[in-house]
């Protein structure tokens, strides 16, 4: 049925009750439950949201609804932000001195979906501009268009942003359209980088090697996060090393607090699927710093390893790579792949079978609040 249609300065965002909560996720079931069942689907969202990487407030759902009614379940469409904890460096006045980094919040957005009989009409794209009014600090935003009515409400748990990513699905125009004062400055593409593996069958001895459950990847990513600091710490910033031919800043968001860990549970609700020893990483016993983390990409069939977080350096990423393709074939998965490698790294791949490319899906993208430009911002670690 077509529904006319409303007024976007009639509308604006707010944060969704418990049984808008719910009408989100029997909305998005029949084009998103994949294999599971409507309570199947119900029921993993509820348990995800209690995991570390949502709970207490960092995970909010919000929807577009009439501003005479906000708690309609009969709303226009809604999308869920994740609270993350991130850094930024900003490259000294002097060469010879290092990055000053800072710790800072940005935000993850997912699940934008407005229900069929409700499109074409502007809505998701009018939400999408609304989010940087509850995510951003205001101070950061532009005039905020009078056609638009009023801006939403400041929210608990939310703004203080100093920027924000998004994996599309719908290209790259759509959110880079949705800027904060119309039309323009909104999220920007970076780096939609995919290089793959066959896993073949080339095996090799588990010495040297430390196999991590999903319990002990939790120290790791403590361990992660502070290299990612003193990485971000000594970046240089130059031409060639980069997506940003001159960054005025590098940002990334941590792997603790849950970011990294959700991604397993999340991928194998509702199936049989496992990995064989119960095994999500890998950390080599001579040197600590070359390890890497893993889930699974269930749907398009067969299943792909994926790996969420990897360090090494040129020397010690052969072996890393073949303990991972190692992990894929025990568990009968017959491709890794890995998104936005380092230059160095790419290189590297190519003599170990890897293939790069440039993907059409699950685009990355990033608008940055801070001084300057989203287009002079370096998105570090822009991975799965």
């Amino acid at each position: 049925m077509v529904e006319p249609k409303v007024e976007l300065a009639s509308l604006s965002l707010f944060r969704a009750t418990p049984a808008q909560i719910e009408e989100t996720r029997r909305r998005r079931w029949p084009h998103l439950g994949g294999t599971l069942s409507l309570a199947e689907y119900i029921t993993r969202d509820e348990e995800m949201d209690v995991l570390e990487h949502a709970k207490e407030g960092k995970m909010i759902t919000w929807v577009l609804a009439p501003r005479e009614d906000p708690m309609t379940l009969d709303f226009m469409c809604a999308c869920r932000t994740y609270k993350r904890a991130s850094l930024v460096a900003y490259p000294p006045s002097s060469p010879s001195e290092p990055n000053s980094v800072h710790e800072t919040t940005s935000y993850g957005v997912a699940a934008v979906f407005t229900p069929p009989s409700k499109r074409g009409r502007g809505y998701a794209g009018h939400m999408m501009r609304l989010l940087h009014w509850v995510t951003a600090s205001r101070g950061n935003l532009p005039e905020f268009p009078k056609a638009w009515g009023a801006p939403p409400e400041e929210v608990a748990d939310a703004g203080g942003g100093l920027f924000s990513v998004l994996w599309s699905d719908v290209g790259e125009e759509f959110y880079r359209s949705a800027g904060p004062g119309g039309e323009g400055d909104g999220w920007e593409k970076r780096g939609p980088v995919s290089t793959t593996w066959e896993v073949g069958t080339e095996d090799g001895e588990d010495e040297g090697w430390k196999w991590l459950t999903q319990e002990q990847l939790k120290d790791l990513w403590v361990h992660d996060a502070r290299l990612i600091r003193k990485e971000l710490e000594n970046m240089l910033v130059k031409k060639g090393l980069y997506e940003v031919e001159h960054p005025t800043a590098l940002v990334t968001c941590l792997p603790t607090n849950g970011v990294a860990a959700f991604q397993i549970p999340r991928a194998t609700y509702g199936s049989n699927f496992y990995m064989t020893g119960g095994f999500w990483g890998i950390q080599s016993l001579s040197n600590p710093d070359t390890y890497a983390s893993w889930s699974v990409e269930m749907q398009p069939s067969p299943p792909t390893l994926i790996i969420t977080r990897l360090w090494a350096n040129e020397d010690t990423f052969p072996g890393l790579i073949t303990k991972i393709k190692q992990a894929a074939r025990r568990s009968r998965i017959r491709k890794v792949e890995v998104w936005n490698l380092r230059v160095g790294l790419k290189d590297v791949a190519e003599k170990t079978g890897g293939r790069t490319f440039i993907r059409s899906e699950h685009l990355p993208q990033i608008v940055w609040y801070g001084p300057g430009m989203t287009k002079n911002v370096e998105w570090v670690h822009n991975e799965k």
